[in-house]
């Protein structure tokens, strides 16, 4: 049997390309007699940029950028050129990310999205005329209005305190957002989100994902009512363009993909750019179809298959693709919360969760390696014919 072993990283323990090799390590144990492909995956969040370069080839280059409270980081961009087309690679969380915070730094509050800002220039400048940025992982909440004020349009320390201070936007913070956009006019500008969410509402940035990068709340509230004000001046300063057909206003804020990485979708959106799945960009730049048509069977994974999994992410979008051709698909998350039923209807096969109770998951995060070692071994023996 043919099994093609698709996962993404499971995130604070092991990137995709190590849980890729767990998972071939376990099922080889287990059924040696099956021939094992790899091709780690990712929705745009952390390891985007290494998945794509794997697969692409290409010139990385290696930058300093700085993190969600402005500290210097490392950082890199893929540059690959295409029938005369020179395409740049960028990945947020490289800048922006969770995994750059201390468990005691995490404050969307106050942290920004200016180092991502810095990657984009830095792209532009390398001479891409396409640039796809990658959005998920992300530790800020700040509409992107640090990217903004990294590309000048406004200064630092009005748009690149966080996302609270945003609460105080005036007109004049926003009196280069036309340069900027103009800067970016022969730029095919790519926004590759892990969510289709708006940047406000009850599924917006703030609502649902806020707390998961340290706030509190009451924190989440102030942080929308701030997001909604700066929104409301941008429409201000830029008012909205309408629909042809019914003449109602296109209001970016409300667009999928705009609450994407704490609002980063929003401000790229600003900027001219267009939203694309990222795990279909991914799928894509990798051949995944063509990969997947030569299996008998798919294997995928994350940390945590939740509600979130269901939209945008690496497990359905794997599950999705090879339904197509009739593979099927069954997943190995670090831990699951979605019934067998819904895991179903998303076209997967099988979840079987390395930990299956909550006294298992300290376990699981100690030894990630070890542990899903394990439970892919225990799931290739159902799965894979005996001899």
């Amino acid at each position: 049997m043919h099994v093609l072993i698709a996962p993404d990283c499971y995130t604070g323990s092991l990137t995709a390309a190590q849980a890729a090799a767990a998972i071939a390590q376990g099922w080889a144990e287990a059924a040696p007699h099956d021939t094992l492909s790899r091709v780690p995956l990712s929705d745009g969040g952390p390891g985007f940029v290494d998945v794509i370069a794997t697969s692409l080839g290409g010139d990385v280059l290696a930058r300093v950028t700085t993190d969600p409270l402005g500290r210097e980081v490392p950082a890199t961009i893929l540059l690959v050129d295409d029938d005369g087309r020179r395409t740049a690679y960028v990945e947020s969380a490289q800048a922006a990310g969770l995994h750059l915070l201390a468990a005691d730094e995490r404050d969307p509050t106050r942290t920004t999205t200016a180092g991502v800002g810095r990657l984009l220039v830095e792209a532009v400048e390398a001479g891409a005329t396409r640039v796809v940025v990658g959005l998920g992982g992300s530790g800020t909440n700040d509409a992107g209005a640090g990217l903004l004020a990294a590309l000048g349009v406004g200064t630092p320390q009005r748009l690149g305190r966080g996302g609270l201070a945003l609460a105080a936007t005036t007109v004049d913070d926003l009196a280069g957002l036309e340069e900027a956009r103009t800067r970016f006019r022969g730029v095919d500008l790519v926004i590759a989100t892990d969510v289709d969410s708006p940047l406000l509402g009850l599924k917006g940035a703030s609502a649902v994902f806020a707390a998961q990068k340290g706030a509190s709340d009451e924190d989440a509230q102030r942080l929308e009512n701030a997001l909604g004000h700066f929104a409301s001046v941008v429409a201000r300063v830029r008012p909205p363009a309408k629909d042809l057909l019914t003449g109602t206003a296109i209001r970016p804020e409300r667009e999928p993909g705009a609450g994407a990485a704490g609002g980063l979708g929003y401000a790229l959106q600003l900027l001219g750019g267009r939203r694309v799945s990222g795990v279909e960009a991914v799928l894509a730049a990798v051949d995944f179809p063509a990969l997947v048509a030569a299996a008998d069977l798919v294997v995928t994974g994350e940390g945590s298959f939740d509600w979130q999994s269901l939209h945008g992410k690496v497990v359905v979008g794997v599950a999705e693709a090879a339904s197509h051709v009739g593979v099927p698909v069954i997943a190995i998350p670090g831990q699951s919360v979605v019934g067998r039923r819904e895991a179903m209807a998303a076209g997967l096969s099988g979840v079987y969760a390395v930990a299956e109770r909550p006294d298992q998951l300290v376990e699981a995060l100690t030894d990630p390696v070890g542990t899903l070692a394990a439970r892919a071994a225990r799931v290739a023996r159902t799965w894979s014919p005996r001899r």
